[in-house]
């Protein structure tokens, strides 16, 4: 492996983000969940969840258009879930807070949100958003300040618009700097799975860790 290429890969490691994910409802366009993954992977996530309630244009498979999409999925794992209970357990084990995005009342702009404590993001599909159901395992939900006539974004610009917001006040709290989230050991061990899945002669990124519920 060339020098720089190492380096790039021990940058990521030691800066990627254990305490914040996201959840995908029910998304229907893959190019979607490709763009919400690629977001994922510029802030240092490592793991998203995707739930599929209604039979949507998204599978196991998680089958993405692009190629630049493809080439992320190698560096993101995706646990995929047919149920609502079986995700939140899943989730509830790593993440103490979920936050969901609805337009609505009772509802806080994103502004006024901390997400640098331990949070996943839910995000719903692009024609109906969040279901009732998503809403109910929700601790705290979202809106995206807007100034214009449309109510709402593409789900993939406002997963980029929320996590940007998370990054930068995760930057400002030096968990890009001085103050990583990860150890020395698992950033060292997150290191190896890189150096593992580069070197992987796979060449359909699909394979990697997808675990149907």
């Amino acid at each position: 492996m060339q020098e720089k290429r190492l380096q790039k890969f021990k940058r990521v490691a030691r800066y990627s983000q254990k305490t914040i994910t996201v959840i995908l409802e029910n998304i229907y366009d893959t190019h979607n969940v490709g763009a919400v993954m690629r977001t994922c992977d510029s802030i240092g996530i490592r793991q998203i969840y995707l739930v599929n309630t209604e039979n949507s244009g998204i599978n196991e498979l998680v089958t993405l258009g692009k190629r630049s999409s493809m080439g992320t999925r190698k560096w993101i794992d995706v646990s995929y879930f047919r149920h609502w209970d079986d995700c939140i357990k899943k989730v509830r084990e790593m993440h103490q807070y979920i936050i969901g995005t609805y337009l609505g009342e009772n509802t806080q702009s994103m502004y006024s949100c901390d997400f640098t404590q331990n949070v996943a993001i839910m995000l719903g599909n692009e024609k109906d958003g969040l279901s009732t159901e998503a809403i109910s395992h929700c601790d705290q939900l979202l809106y995206i300040p807007q100034a214009g006539m449309a109510e709402s974004l593409n789900v993939s610009v406002a997963a980029a618009a929320i996590l940007y917001e998370a990054y930068r006040q995760r930057m400002l709290k030096g968990y890009y700097s001085d103050k990583p989230e990860l150890s020395n050991a698992e950033s060292e061990a997150l290191l190896q799975t890189f150096i593992d899945r580069s070197e992987d002669k796979i060449s359909d990124p699909r394979q990697y860790k997808i675990r149907p519920k």
